[in-house]
């Protein structure tokens, strides 16, 4: 982990030994120097709440991923890799700490509580996860679609969404 990685907790289980790394109560790793915490959609609020209180005051991005195509996505044991991911970057200014928190999210229930409350700027990104994705964030204040038309059809950056094409007719080139 990164020195400047906050404690992390190593109480595992009731009857389970674990060598797995934990911060906040959910499997953490580093990447790259920066500390990664994968918390369960259920686990997702409250975490969110333990690194605010934790001086991670500012929500630097929040964005979601499709790994429809990814088959070599690595999450550590314990986290059942799912078709997207929220994926959110806190800043501890004071602190000089960094912390990325990816959330699983099951395409056949793509839905995560929203990080509004703690994190105000996360009210745009959460709608752009929303209508790019088609991933819900449950109790945003304002739902509606923020870069596609109202009346648009489906979730342009899903990897299945159908791609369109405009036929380019190229001129015959004489003396060639």
């Amino acid at each position: 982990m990164a020195d400047d990685a906050a404690e992390t907790d190593d109480a595992a289980p009731e009857g389970e030994a674990s060598d797995q790394p934990m911060m906040f109560g959910v499997p953490c790793t580093d990447e790259r120097g920066q500390v990664v915490i994968y918390p369960s959609r259920e686990e997702y609020p409250d975490v969110l709440a333990l690194a605010a209180a934790d001086g991670f005051e500012l929500c630097v991005d929040l964005c979601a991923v499709d790994a429809l195509t990814n088959r070599s996505r690595v999450v550590p044991p314990g986290v059942e890799p799912e078709r997207f991911e929220v994926v959110v970057n806190l800043l501890d200014m004071r602190g000089r700490r960094r912390l990325r928190i990816r959330t699983q999210v099951p395409a056949d229930d793509p839905q995560v509580p929203s990080a509004v409350n703690l994190y105000p700027g996360t009210e745009a990104p959460e709608r752009e996860a929303a209508d790019l994705f088609g991933i819900s964030f449950i109790d945003h204040p304002d739902p509606s679609r923020i870069l596609m038309p109202p009346d648009w059809v489906g979730h342009p950056l899903r990897k299945d969404y159908a791609i369109g094409a405009i036929p380019v007719q190229f001129k015959a080139v004489e003396g060639r």
